[in-house]
């Protein structure tokens, strides 16, 4: 129900002052700084200025003191004075920079998780910001798209999950309490499948694929109570997201019964023109406005053509009405109303360091975070008392914040530094640590200096590889063709395994990358992403051993490039590929590689051992279903194990994936302690979208199975009506 003074706003606002209310543009146009002259960029966007009197809300108008100057001259200038709402991409942090959303969702640590977000949302009230552009909770597949660091991984299941816990965190139960700030999820929808991984590109699927597979996170946020939804850039069955009504009234609002904000990508509005859909600028705002997209951001047809279009009675004023009161009741809902400068604090936002409990749930996260592949004869935990040789463009980086890493003000604790906070710098040779250059830059590779690094470091016990991609390599239009390390940083990892000393591999990546290449020659691989603020200390951590291990992996690895897309959800096939016959040749299979991945999703060890025994599934007498199963740490060390459930439709309508994540849990034992771990079966588990694209359950054989990660599991099957 809207209150009776945003209604009355709306109705005493003019045609053009409402259109305004739906635009959001860069603070740079308010002239913040008098030696500007903004003639130009007014006169590029076609309008007046003063347009932005009425002006609805503004994209990256980042620092408190910039935020209380702005929203004071708009107040002044503002005939109704309606607040300004200011948005920004807050990904994965704002002064205390945590790790990249990839490596949160290969913690599975859902409360840690949220407690992020609530880092994030203090930090950046204090910073004046309204709005989050987050959580990104896109799909992805294929990791040759940038954007994968944005996203939790491939798994509709723990997306959701990860979602609803980030909308958590930043929205709390109350949008006006103190440190609380809205979410916007991004990208409705689909954007994390382009074709080819290449930012920007086509996106085509079939409905079910959509509905069953992409759309799942994007519904835990509406269900979490999301306050807004970013539309996407790429196109829904041919349509651009902007001006898809199908997906923005049909599916969002009909469907799910969304009543937020819904906003504009950067420009996008303007890009239905160069995809296609939209003759110009007028058709593209005609398209937007009557397909339920309330803000524009970043350009400014709905001001330039939208007060004609309803003069002509092509649009209704009633959906731009609707549009304008989804956009004060959100400012309402922040309380901006009753104090538009909420949570701005220049003293807070200017500190000289983020706050030592922030910097040390950074370091927690971080750690969790860590994927630990491989650990041949136990080199890992580290040892004190040895003399460690450190090499590699990330052994002594403090660029490693990750991409879209907030206000940047502070760098990140490198690895090195890291290692010093456990054992003394004397103990360390460093070798080869020249930095890796972008590739935006023009710069592909480390300089060669392998041959020193092997003289260097042969006197080591044991030797650390710090390798991976430029942190700017990642991100948005961060498109690769080729996921392998340089060669000379492959080199490297070679020619140190020469010394026949230990070497251990750390990978410093936004991504999943092609590892089998150097996979030989490390006897321990640890995937340490981009940890943030505290990546060093995090990642000493775990080479230490004062934090075992407990990553999984969000995302499948691939062996090869070529198997791209590569994840552990596909569709059955007619034709399946039976390890048990390698010979067979006319059955799904490439001839030179693998089927499956370099490592799976779920996958990672630990420094404790795991065992299971008693699994069981049954129909309880109250007709639930039931699977359970018995985990011991078999080792001499206390460890979190991350138990997955995985379910499989055998025979359906439609065909179905060969298993999928439908629950996991953690569990932290003692050494040699034992838990019985129990999930139920509902049948809300066991829906999916049949012939009609509506979700149907049908009883039949399922295959239940428990264990490690997608690729090691007991399974039982068991007939469920």
């Amino acid at each position: 129900m809207t209150k009776p003074f945003i209604q009355d706003l709306v109705n005493d606002m003019t045609l053009d002052e409402k259109l305004a209310q739906l635009t959001q543009l860069g603070p740079y146009y308010w002239g913040l700084d008098d030696t500007v002259d903004l003639t130009g960029p007014f006169k590029e966007l076609n309008i007046k200025p003063q347009v932005m009197e009425n002006i609805g809300s503004v994209l990256n108008g980042i620092g408190a003191r910039n935020v209380i100057e702005l929203q004071t001259r708009h107040l002044e200038s503002s005939r109704q004075k309606i607040p300004l709402l200011f948005m920004a991409d807050v990904i994965h942090g704002y002064r205390t920079i945590l790790p990249i959303p990839l490596a949160m969702g290969s913690s599975f640590d859902l409360e840690a998780i949220e407690r992020f977000a609530e880092i994030a949302a203090r930090e950046s009230a204090a910073a004046g910001i309204h709005v989050t552009f987050s959580p990104m909770t896109d799909l992805v597949r294929d990791p040759r798209w940038g954007r994968v660091m944005e996203t939790s991984g491939e798994d509709p299941y723990l997306n959701a999950r990860v979602t609803e816990s980030m909308v958590r965190g930043y929205q709390g139960t109350d949008l006006k309490e103190p440190g609380r700030i809205a979410a916007c999820v991004k990208h409705f929808a689909g954007y994390g499948a382009p074709e080819g991984g290449r930012e920007y590109n086509t996106v085509d699927m079939s409905t079910g694929v959509l509905r069953e597979f992409y759309l799942p996170a994007y519904k835990a946020a509406v269900d979490a109570g999301v306050a807004m939804v970013m539309a996407a850039f790429n196109t829904i069955d041919r349509i651009p997201a902007s001006g898809n009504s199908k997906l923005l009234r049909g599916i969002l609002r009909e469907e799910w019964g969304f009543d937020g904000v819904t906003i504009a990508d950067f420009n996008s509005v303007n890009e239905l023109v160069p995809h296609g859909a939209a003759q110009d600028g007028r058709e593209a705002a005609h398209k937007s406005l009557a397909a339920g997209l309330d803000i524009e951001m970043m350009s400014t047809h709905y001001l330039n053509h939208g007060a004609a279009l309803v003069e002509e009675g092509l649009l209704d004023i009633s959906l731009i009405d609707e549009a304008v009161t989804r956009v004060l009741e959100l400012k309402d809902a922040l309380g901006l109303f009753d104090n538009p400068f909420k949570d701005a604090d220049p003293v807070a936002d200017e500190a000289d360091k983020p706050s030592a409990e922030h910097l040390q749930a950074a370091r927690e996260l971080g750690a969790s975070s860590v994927v630990l592949l491989k650990n041949e004869n136990e080199v890992l935990p580290l040892k004190r008392g040895m003399k460690l040789g450190l090499a590699g463009p990330f052994a002594t980086s403090i660029h490693v914040l990750g991409g879209w890493a907030g206000a940047e003000k502070d760098p990140a604790v490198s690895l090195y530094t890291g290692i010093t906070g456990k054992i003394p710098a004397a103990d360390i040779v460093t070798a080869m640590t020249g930095e890796l250059g972008s590739m935006l830059e023009g710069v592909f590779d480390v300089e060669d200096h392998a041959e020193e690094a092997f003289e260097q470091l042969k006197d080591c016990d044991v030797i650390l590889a710090a390798v991976g991609e430029n942190q700017h390599d990642t991100g948005e239009g961060g498109s690769k063709a080729s996921l392998r390390l340089s060669a000379n940083q492959e080199k490297l990892i070679r020619r140190l395994k020469d010394t026949g000393k230990p070497v251990v591999t750390i990978v410093f990546s936004g991504r999943p990358l092609e590892l089998a290449p150097v996979l030989d020659a490390s006897d321990a691989l640890v995937q340490a992403w981009f940890l943030g603020s505290e990546s060093g200390n995090s990642i000493a951590d775990v080479l230490f051993g004062d934090y075992n291990p407990s990553g999984r992996l969000s995302m499948s690895f691939p062996y090869s490039v070529g198997q791209i897309p590569v994840y552990y959800n596909a569709y059955q096939t007619g034709r399946p590929y039976d390890p048990q016959y390698p010979n067979v040749r006319y059955v799904t299979r490439y001839l030179d590689i693998p089927n499956d991945p370099l490592f799976c999703f779920g996958y990672g060890l630990s420094y404790s051992s795991f065992a299971y025994s008693s699994f069981n599934v049954e129909a309880a007498a109250d007709g639930r279903v039931l699977a359970s199963i018995e985990v011991e740490n078999t080792s001499e060390v206390t460890g979190k194990e991350t138990v997955q459930l995985y379910i499989r439709d055998v025979t359906a309508s439609v065909v179905r994936p060969v298993k999928e994540l439908k629950g996991f849990k953690q569990v932290t034992l003692a050494a040699h302690e034992k838990q019985i771990i129990t999930f139920e079966i509902t049948s809300e588990m066991l829906m999916f979208y049949g012939q009609d694209d509506e979700l149907v359950f049908e009883p039949g054989d399922f295959d239940i199975m428990i264990g490690r990660n997608s690729g090691d599991h007991a399974t039982q099957r068991i007939w469920i009506s």
